[in-house]
């Protein structure tokens, strides 16, 4: 694979927080290797706006392996780039060329408020699971191994699921800004496991319930969700929690 160098325009994002009204600014990003991640980029555009004496870029990352779902950025109008299942941390600078204007932008909704530039508050998530995302254990030993037998294709698709690393940009990509990709995902690995049988019905209402307290917008099966998503989680995982829910309203009625 051949490597070089190249010369950027970026046009970035800037907001001091919540209640500023931001403005893009334009910085020149130079010499950067076609080998360096997205984040590796900013890394370098940061460290001469520091030598410079000017305030960095705030933006999220953590792990940078694809995993933790911090890297939030909106780029050239793509949750996380041009390159499909991929995160911002995964995107590398050969996805570009010399002299190409790149434009960055944090998750835009209003269940996620910038805390600084490209940071956003997605605390609202951590609401959503801690209403239901879970299964109630007693803790001790752990089990006999294969106690609970498991269908190979319901593991499969709880363990697909399962992969959904809460980054948002289902949220960030869709037109009303749903969750309900990260929220169907959630309710997914554990309903289609017998230890999240005792739960189910409490868990769909509740998560649901508390999604739209956060103000999350209603999905309208568009599928910008399933298509920008980094772990490319299925739409059919809407549908499943759609059943689940619809099923728990009428166990729950009196």
């Amino acid at each position: 694979m051949e490597h070089y160098n190249m010369n950027l325009t970026l046009k970035v994002w800037r907001q001091k927080n919540k209640n500023d009204q931001g403005r893009f600014e334009t910085l020149q990003a130079k010499n950067i290797s076609s080998e360096m991640s997205f984040l590796e980029m900013f890394d370098v555009v940061n460290e001469e706006l520091i030598n410079e004496g000017k305030e960095p870029i705030a933006f999220d990352h953590d792990c940078r392996e694809g995993i933790c779902g911090m890297c939030s950025m909106h780029i050239n109008g793509r949750a996380h780039g041009p390159w499909d299942g991929t995160t911002t941390c995964q995107l590398h600078m050969r996805a570009f060329k010399d002299g190409d204007t790149i434009t960055v932008e944090p998750w835009r909704a209003g269940a996620f408020p910038v805390i600084k530039d490209l940071t956003v508050d997605r605390s609202a998530f951590d609401r959503i699971i801690e209403a239901g995302g879970y299964i109630s254990v007693n803790t001790g030993n752990a089990q006999d191994a294969n106690c609970l037998p498991v269908d190979k294709n319901k593991a499969d698709l709880a363990f697909a699921a399962a992969a959904c690393i809460g980054c948002g940009a289902c949220v960030a990509a869709c037109k009303n800004s749903s969750a309900m990709l990260f929220v169907s995902a959630k309710v997914s690995q554990l309903a289609l496991l017998p230890q999240g049988q005792p739960e189910k019905q409490s868990r769909a209402l509740n998560m649901v319930a508390q999604m739209d307290k956060e103000g999350f917008g209603s999905c309208t099966n568009t599928g910008a969700c399933e298509a920008e998503c980094p772990k490319e989680i299925s739409l059919t995982n809407i549908a499943r929690l759609n059943r689940e829910f619809i099923g728990a309203g009428f166990s729950s009625e009196k």
